[in-house]
């Protein structure tokens, strides 16, 4: 791990699923490790789903219609919490408090910010490692972007393409 006290991951043309649990097995390891390890993902619509668009659609919108729109449990449509409730799922949230106290040290945005954009990072910050997780685009896939705008998330909120 990096001597860096915040890891910055770019999830452009990342698989949801390898990100999230790459991210989640650096909180983990770094919270039993007694350290401050905070994790930064940047670009969190640029995601991809492996799969046909159709189907990838159907699984979140029976996701997100599953119980009663008003007393939940609710599942989130900005490109940013699908990620972050992503990563939630690969952690022990509900059995022990190093889970949830993992999940505080992460922070997913929508795009780039202006001090994380470029190669120069802020002192203390270093990318993450993707090198394990690294794979070439699938044939069929969809990006978090465009499953939040079938979810119906205005895509101007967060700067989408449409």
């Amino acid at each position: 791990m990096a001597e860096a006290s915040t890891l910055v991951f770019d999830a452009s043309d990342k698989i949801l699923g390898r990100l999230a649990s790459h991210v989640a097995s650096e909180l983990l390891t770094a919270r039993k490790a007694g350290g401050q390890t905070r994790v930064i993902i940047v670009n969190a619509e640029k995601a991809i789903v492996t799969g046909p668009k159709t189907a990838v659609f159907l699984r979140y919108d029976k996701k997100y219609k599953l119980n009663h729109p008003r007393k939940g449990p609710f599942f989130p449509r900005m490109p940013d919490q699908i990620l972050k409730r992503t990563v939630r799922g690969m952690l022990p949230y509900q059995k022990n408090s190093s889970g949830r106290n993992s999940l505080r040290d992460l922070r997913v945005m929508i795009g780039t910010p202006a001090n994380l954009a470029g190669d120069d990072l802020p002192e203390g910050h270093a990318w993450g490692e993707t090198e394990s997780f690294e794979r070439n685009l699938p044939q069929k896939f969809v990006r978090l972007g465009e499953i939040s705008a079938h979810l119906g998330v205005d895509s101007r909120r967060w700067g989408g393409d449409q």
